[in-house]
Parts: C-alpha cells; sequence; structure tokens
C-alpha cells in the first residue's frame, strides 16, 4: 500500500490484459458468523480509522529519533511522538489504528521468527530497548482506540541495493536471522524488491506462522493485510516459472494457479486467526478495483488496474466466502474521475457485502488532499473539503458501508491538508 501513492494513480484507467475466467460460486464458510462481542465498535459508532505506516519511516518512527546520542533518548523520541500522534488522533475521534508491524521481513514486536525491524534502531535485529506493538497497544487502548495489526505479507525488502544485501546477510549470527538468510530458496525479486514467492507452500505457512505469533501474544483487536499480495511491476516481473511447474499441477493458466494460491493464503491465515483467537477480526485492504466490468460482466464500471488481474487476489470471492471479518478496498480516486469514479466503486463494494457478513470500510486518500492534480483537480478546490465530505456523507448514506479509514497518518499534519483536518475534527471530534 505505501508504495502504491503514485503507481496506483498511473495504472488508473489501463487494466492488465490477462486472461480472464468465470467467477467460481461461494464455497463453504472458514471464518465463523461474527458474534455480538466483535461485530461493533464501542457504543455502535461507526470505524473511523487511519492507517499508520511504518516502512521507510513514513509515519513513525521520526527519522530524527535515529540521530540521538543514547539509546535512552531514541526511545523517548519514540514513544513521546507515539503519544503525540494518539492524542491527536483521539481528539479527531479516530476510533482505529491500522498500525503496520510487519513492513517487510522485520518485526515490530517481539518475535522468535523475524528479526527486529531496523526501522527502530537503524539495525536490523538490533533490540529497540521496548516492544513498539506494545507500547502502541497499551497507549491506544488508554485512550479507547483500537489497534488492528498491519502486516505486509511477502516483501522482503523494499529495494535490492547491495548494502540492503549486506544488512540482510549481516543477521545470519542473530536468532532468529532474516528469512533472506534462512530460505533463500523462497526469495525472488519483484517489483524491484525482494519478496516471497507466494506460490510456495512452505511460505504461506510462514506467513501463517508470523501471523499468529501476534494473535496470541499481543492483545491486538483485528489484523490486516494490505494489497501487496503479487506485486510485479512493468519491468521487474516475478520469476516463478519454475515454482509452476512443481506446484502448478491442475492449472492450465498460471494467472489461475497465482489466485489460488492467493486464495490459500487468505484461507490458512483466516482459519488460524479463529482457532487461536475467535474475536480478532481478519481482514485485507485491497486496491479499490476487483475487476472491470469490460472484463467480467459482475465488476465494476471503472477503467482502473484490478486486484483479480494484478495482484492475483480474487477479493470479490473472499468476501462471498465469509473468509473476512472485514473488507477495506482502497477507494482512492474523487467522485469526478471518470475511470474509477469513487461513487460508482463504492456502490459496488456496498453491494457485494450486503447479503454477507463481511463489514466494509472505505479506504479513502487523505494523501491526495490539497495536492494538484491535472486528472483529479477536485482535490484542491477548497483545501479538498467539499471532495472529502461528499465521501464521507456517500458512506454514512450507504447501508453497505460501516466506515471510513484514512490513509495516511502522517498527512494529518501537513499543511496542505489542515482545512480537510479542521472539518474531519467538527464532524468526527470527541
Amino acid at each position: 500500500m505505501t508504495q502504491h501513492l503514485k503507481r496506483m494513480g498511473a495504472l488508473v484507467g489501463c487494466a492488465l490484459l490477462l486472461a480472464s475466467c468465470a467467477s467460481k460460486p461461494p464455497k463453504s464458510r472458514v471464518t465463523p458468523l461474527p458474534t455480538a462481542s466483535h461485530t461493533a465498535l464501542q457504543d455502535n459508532e461507526p470505524m473511523r480509522g487511519i492507517w499508520l505506516a511504518t516502512v521507510s519511516r513514513l509515519d513513525w518512527p521520526p527519522v530524527s529519533s535515529l540521530n540521538a546520542s543514547r539509546s535512552e533518548m531514541r526511545i523517548a523520541q519514540q514513544k513521546q511522538a507515539l503519544i503525540n500522534k494518539l492524542d491527536k488522533l483521539n481528539s479527531l475521534g479516530i476510533n482505529t489504528v491500522f498500525f503496520q508491524v510487519k513492513p517487510d521481513s522485520t518485526a515490530l514486536w517481539s518475535s522468535k521468527i523475524l528479526p527486529w525491524s531496523d526501522m527502530m534502531t537503524g539495525n536490523i535485529g538490533h533490540y529497540p530497548g521496548y516492544d513498539p506493538l506494545q507500547f502502541m497497544l497499551d497507549e491506544a487502548h488508554k485512550r479507547g482506540i483500537k489497534v488492528h495489526a498491519w502486516f505486509n505479507p511477502y516483501r522482503v525488502s523494499t529495494n535490492t541495493k547491495p548494502s540492503t544485501i549486506a544488512a540482510l546477510n549481516r543477521t545470519s549470527s542473530l536468532h532468529p536471522s532474516s528469512v533472506y538468510v534462512q530460505h533463500p530458496e523462497w526469495v525472488r525479486v519483484s517489483g524491484d524488491r525482494f519478496v516471497l514467492d507466494p506460490g510456495i507452500p512452505q511460505v504461506r505457512d510462514w506467513i501463517t506462522q508470523v501471523v499468529t505469533e501476534v494473535v496470541a501474544n499481543y492483545p491486538i483487536d483485528g489484523v490486516q493485510f494490505d494489497d501487496y499480495f503479487y506485486a510485479e511491476s512493468p519491468g521487474s516481473a516475478l520469476n516463478d516459472a519454475q515454482t509452476f511447474r512443481q506446484y502448478g499441477q491442475g492449472f492450465t493458466s498460471k494467472a489461475d494457479w497465482r489466485r489460488h494460491n492467493t486464495h490459500q493464503l487468505i484461507v490458512q491465515v483466516s482459519r488460524a486467526i479463529k482457532q487461536t483467537k475467535p474475536d480478532v477480526e481478519f481482514g485485507v485492504s485491497p486496491v479499490g478495483v476487483w475487476r472491470n466490468r469490460s472484463f467480467d460482466p459482475a465488476g465494476s464500471d471503472t477503467r482502473g488496474s484490478a486486484a483479480y488481474d494484478e495482484s492475483y487476489a480474487d477479493t470479490r470471492q473472499w468476501v462471498q466466502q465469509g473468509l473476512l471479518d472485514y473488507i477495506a478496498p482502497q477507494i482512492y480516486w474523487p467522485f469526478a474521475r471518470d475511470a474509477a469514479r469513487y461513487d460508482v466503486l463504492t456502490k459496488w463494494w456496498a453491494e457485494l457485502v450486503q447479503p454477507t457478513h463481511t463489514r466494509l470500510y472505505i479506504g479513502i486518500a487523505l494523501y491526495k488532499i490539497g495536492e494538484p492534480s491535472k486528472n483529479e483537480p477536485d482535490w484542491t478546490v477548497d483545501g479538498g473539503v467539499p471532495e472529502l465530505k461528499k465521501q464521507l456523507d456517500l458512506n454514512d448514506s450507504l447501508p453497505g458501508v460501516d466506515g471510513t479509514i484514512l490513509f495516511r497518518e502522517d498527512y494529518l499534519n501537513q499543511p496542505q491538508t489542515q482545512e480537510a483536518v479542521n472539518y474531519l475534527r467538527n464532524r468526527w471530534g470527541r
């Protein structure tokens, strides 16, 4: 998701021309029907969420904290920065934080599977002096804010630079070491970064174990995967030809096999969460378009890059089969963007979830507010407030929509968004 900012805009209006296949009918439900104890937020209020990214330290921890002369100063700066953010979120009426605990193949919790994240100290595997996830949980819950642990399932690194390879290799003497050195046979290059190959069954088992470790050991309110399943780029496609030959028996189409792999991951993780702690919610935040109607009559009246065809994620099927407690599509376009209109997509998703038990939260583009755009000028009209108001009004008016999530936290602090932030405070604030 965090790498999607420019790519999403660039891809609107073009879909990958891949083989299409008919949608399969719903199968058995894996996730039990939600119980009254965890279907609703406090006082039945709608979701008012925000994503807080740690990859590349986009939202937290502050980059400046790594320059502290002593570890005690670094820890104090990081903790105070998070407290300040949570105080602001609380004042704005935000009731849920989607906290990125696995930005790559490192952890922001005390893990026996992954090394500590270099986001905290600058070095992979170095203990940050405290447990960031536990600190977030303590401080957020103290304020009545829920925390969903946000995982990027397959990313190993954000680039393939020699310095990154050296840093990953230096973990070989650590316990745990990086998956990059533990299982090099799982690692591929895709989208100009190191990733795990989703077609290898042991990789899916490993990811399931990682998620289960957090669910079992921390009082999180939910788990979320972002939209990075198969995350290729035009000049850096995933080479999984050998994996397909080894595991793709019975599939005439590599695209169908890839979607099967993504589906298997969702099934495994859904089961594992419910078996470990049934009240922990499981959700996915995919790109906003499942499929375009020009490819599939069940798709939306859009011309955008589609999860089904690009990420090999049949998100519609997951909703129909009850594999998710919630889905949070990233609908990062305004009402006036013809290729992927906000209202067209939001209504499509609302209709999809209506006969199911999957809740729908709409991800909206806080990061675009106040930013000049030739194709989307509405984001700068009157500080972006009219567009934001229209989107929130539509979310509130549709019975299938259970709330909104803003992407992402640090944009609350940027000068170009301040009129919109004041509007949010007046609309949502406590």
